[in-house]
Order: C-alpha cells, then structure tokens, then sequence
C-alpha cells in the first residue's frame, strides 16, 4: 500500500482503518481513541482514508481470496447513512462465506443487474442463485442469462435466504454508529472496507505457509505489505 504524501506513519493509518471498519465506531470515536495512544487524527480525515486506501486493500485481497462455491444467496438491505436511507445488494455463497456488496440510491432492476455484473467478474458464473422473492433481482439474472446464455438456475424460496439475512446484521451492527458519511462514495468505500474486514474474519483470505495463526487484525495489516 502506498501511502505517498501522508503525513502520518502507515500503521497509524491502518490501525484507524481497521477499527473504523471492524467496530461500531463513529468517526469522532475513532478520533478519540487516537488521541488517547498520542496521536493527532481529525475525524474527518477518516473517511478521507477510507476513500484512498481502501481500493488499494481491496485490490490486495481479491489477490489472495478463497475461491468460493457456485450455489449463491442474494439480497439487498436497506442502509441509512447521513439520514438518507439506501439499498445496499449483498451476496453469500452457502456457506456463508461473502462475495461482494453494492450500494445503490434506488432499488430497481439496472441496479440488481449492475451488482449482479459486479459480482460475476469478480467469482465468475454460478450455477444457482437463490433469491427471497426480489423481483429486481430475478429481473437481473434472467436478463444476464438471456444476454450471455449463462446456465444460471434462479430459485426463489424465501426461507432458504436465512444465511444472508442473518449476515446483514454483522454489516448494519457496524454502519449504526456512522453519522458522517456525507457521499455515495465514500459510503460505497466505507461499505467494502467493512465487508473486507468479515471477510477476513471469515477465514477468507489465503495465507502464507507457517503463518495460519495470524489474527484477523494482523491479517488485515499484512494487505499492505
């Protein structure tokens, strides 16, 4: 991770990301805790890092990612931040591990089918998605297969959406406390650094031989390196 024209050391940097991302922590909390190990951070400058270095982080993971199953759960949540209420898509595969998310102002069909491309670039094609009876998102997959003749079975069964239900709450638990985030953007961004940092709590991020014991924090940390 480059950190170029900071003004602060890299760890600093990265410890106010991961607790911003990891804990139900607003900025202002953030800044305190900061203050608290002698160190100097405007709240604001916190989601000033999340927008800069959390693509780089994110890059970094997609690189050492778990390959994940073909069977996936999709499901969109309502998100409030800033007091304006938006819808944020998720998807998990089975299992329950996470695959991607995307923050939308308005819940329609071109938004189901821009995460639904989203997501497919980044796993590829799954066999089976099962919805909880979205409309928007059934829209979305049968136009993805009829415009690339992809196989994908579409089964809409409401209680078989438990598994992403249940894994919104890890989400929301976090974004309660956030009442600075004044931009689609940095939303979008402050959204992924949260889920990168389940993921990883998930045991999703490959690690090197010998080092299987690292924690979720130093996993985290050792994005940038």
């Amino acid at each position: 991770m480059s950190v170029k024209g900071a003004h602060v050391p890299q760890e600093i940097i990265l410890t106010g990301i991961r607790w911003y991302v990891a804990y139900p922590l607003s900025p202002c909390h953030v800044e305190e805790l900061m203050e608290e190990r002698g160190g100097e951070v405007d709240h604001s400058t916190m989601n000033r890092w999340v927008v800069k270095y959390r693509p780089q982080l994110g890059e970094a993971f997609h690189r050492r990612k778990r390959a994940v199953g073909r069977s996936w759960r999709m499901d969109e949540t309502s998100i409030k931040l800033n007091g304006a209420g938006s819808s944020l898509d998720r998807a998990v595969e089975k299992s329950g591990q996470t695959l991607d998310c995307r923050l939308t102002r308005q819940r329609d069909e071109p938004a189901a089918k821009r995460f639904l491309t989203q997501a497919i670039r980044r796993h590829g094609v799954p066999a089976q998605i099962t919805l909880d009876g979205s409309e928007a998102n059934a829209a979305a997959i049968r136009s993805e297969k009829a415009a690339h003749g992809t196989a994908i079975d579409l089964r809409q069964i409401k209680y078989r959406n438990h598994i992403i239900a249940q894994d919104h709450r890890g989400v929301k638990r976090v974004t309660r406390p956030m009442r600075g985030v004044k931009s689609v953007v940095a939303a979008q961004d402050t959204l992924a650094g949260i889920a990168l940092m389940h993921r990883i709590k998930k045991g999703q991020m490959v690690v090197e031989d010998g080092a299987e014991g690292l924690t979720p924090a130093e996993q985290f940390y050792a994005l940038a390196a």
